[in-house]
């Protein structure tokens, strides 16, 4: 689209303070819980990006009343009158999202049978949407797949089972959780994923009533009950958003603070940070009114090269990656990248290249880290060369954790930038051009 576009006049460090509000790998998921509760749903501190619009528009399609709160940020979900949707109508909503998966569980347990059309999202590599269809059919689901999509029904109900994940997949915990929940028996789920989004999403489901325990070594256990209820609940912060303005204010030699930060999702990031020769300090809340939040801040002085493997939480997240390298084009010497998660993630380093980086991606896997991706051909390992002085050009916007990162680096090359594609940034960070001028960065619409 001609408008879809940001002119980015870069060379200015980012000073100042901007605010974090729920995680967007949460608030989506909670949102679809809403669907699992005889009675209504609140949910705080909802930021207004275009996933929150896309899970709303498939919730109403089902019959569930979305409102206003009383509070900004607040929604209440009404789920009432649950009813099946025309596969047209979810079309009209799930293009542009990967979530319609996880409504499969909620809509067997309330209707009985649940449509599910291809799916969108960023791509970044295999998503492979076998492990939730695994997970259901051993749960007693049936189905169909169709030219534009899969019917699922449960003519027996669904029962409890044991099931392992060949790999932790947060998207296949998800599904496993929100399915769980209601089947008859127990569920035992092997090698699940731990994010603090996942467990966060399991303090969601146990206020509804669902009885789960999280034991070590990746395995929880899920009871299933009879009724869930409605929640009231407030959402942990982003912290992938918080990462990506704290590796912007590296990157462009900056000051941020990030309001709504919290430090006990961040630490793995923290250290990174830290010993790539950024400095923050976090600041707890000491009242109920008050946000803590943490400041990131370049120190003046040359940054250190680093060796970097992502991996499953508790790991270095594959969303903090990306920002993460752009930073590390400003670091003196030869910095080492592992991306272990997506296998295609590392496709944006092109376009830093034409910047002026020095980026070259590999094939093997330069790092210790169990890899999926070693022996099949995917680049997925990159050696980052810096310091590098960056300069402008003209950016497409992949993907959205990409697109934050050639956002990244436009603003701290000289001259001036022009970043196509801007509207996918908004499926996961709110106001980000009010927050970019907050900051004091030079950027408008032409």
């Amino acid at each position: 689209m001609s408008n879809d576009v940001l002119v980015v006049h870069g060379n200015t460090p980012l000073r100042g303070e901007i605010r974090v509000r729920g995680a967007k790998n949460l608030v989506s998921k909670a949102m679809v819980a809403a669907l699992l509760g005889q009675t209504p749903s609140r949910l705080f501190n909802v930021p207004r990006i275009r996933d929150v619009e896309v899970v709303r528009g498939l919730l109403e399609v089902h019959g569930v009343r979305v409102s206003e709160g009383a509070e900004p940020g607040e929604l209440v979900f009404d789920p009432t009158n649950v009813e099946a949707a025309t596969a047209d109508e979810i079309n009209v909503h799930a293009g542009s999202s990967r979530i319609p998966i996880l409504f499969c569980g909620p809509l067997l347990h309330r209707l009985g049978h649940a449509f599910i059309p291809d799916l969108g999202g960023c791509h970044i590599g295999d998503r492979p949407i076998d492990f939730h269809i695994g997970a259901l059919r051993e749960f007693g689901a049936i189905v169909d797949k169709q030219p534009h999509g899969m019917t699922l029904t449960a003519p027996n109900g669904l029962r409890g089972t044991k099931f392992e994940l060949p790999y932790p997949s947060v998207g296949a915990t998800e599904q496993v959780l929100l399915t769980a929940v209601l089947a008859e028996g127990v569920t035992e789920l092997r090698n699940a994923a731990v994010e603090p989004e996942i467990m966060d999403l399991i303090c969601v489901l146990q206020k509804m009533g669902a009885i789960i325990k999280v034991h070590t070594d990746r395995v929880i256990e899920i009871e299933g009950v009879s009724r869930l209820d409605g929640y009231a609940h407030r959402p942990i912060p982003d912290r992938i958003e918080a990462a990506s303005w704290a590796s912007a204010a590296l990157a462009t030699g900056g000051d941020v603070l990030v309001r709504g930060a919290r430090q006990a999702d961040m630490m793995t990031f923290l250290n990174v940070f830290r010993s790539v020769g950024g400095k923050f300090e976090v600041t707890d809340p000491h009242g109920p009114d008050e946000l803590g939040g943490i400041r990131f801040w370049h120190p003046g002085e040359e940054l250190r090269a680093t060796v970097l493997e992502t991996d499953v939480h508790p790991g270095f997240g594959t969303d903090w990656q990306q920002p993460m390298v752009v930073a590390l084009t400003q670091a003196r010497g030869l910095s080492i990248v592992h991306e272990t998660v997506y296998e295609r993630r590392l496709g944006y380093t092109k376009a830093l290249n034409q910047m002026g980086a020095t980026i070259q991606v590999y094939r093997e896997c330069l790092g210790g880290t169990p890899c999926r991706f070693g022996r099949r051909n995917f680049n997925h390992s990159a050696v980052i060369a810096g310091p590098s002085k960056l300069h402008a050009t003209d950016l497409v916007i992949p993907d959205l954790r990409a697109g934050f990162s050639h956002l990244i680096a436009a603003l701290a090359a000289e001259g001036t930038s022009h970043v196509y594609g801007v509207s996918l940034i908004n499926r996961g960070y709110e106001d980000f051009e009010a927050k970019l001028a907050a900051l004091g960065a030079h950027a408008e619409r032409p």
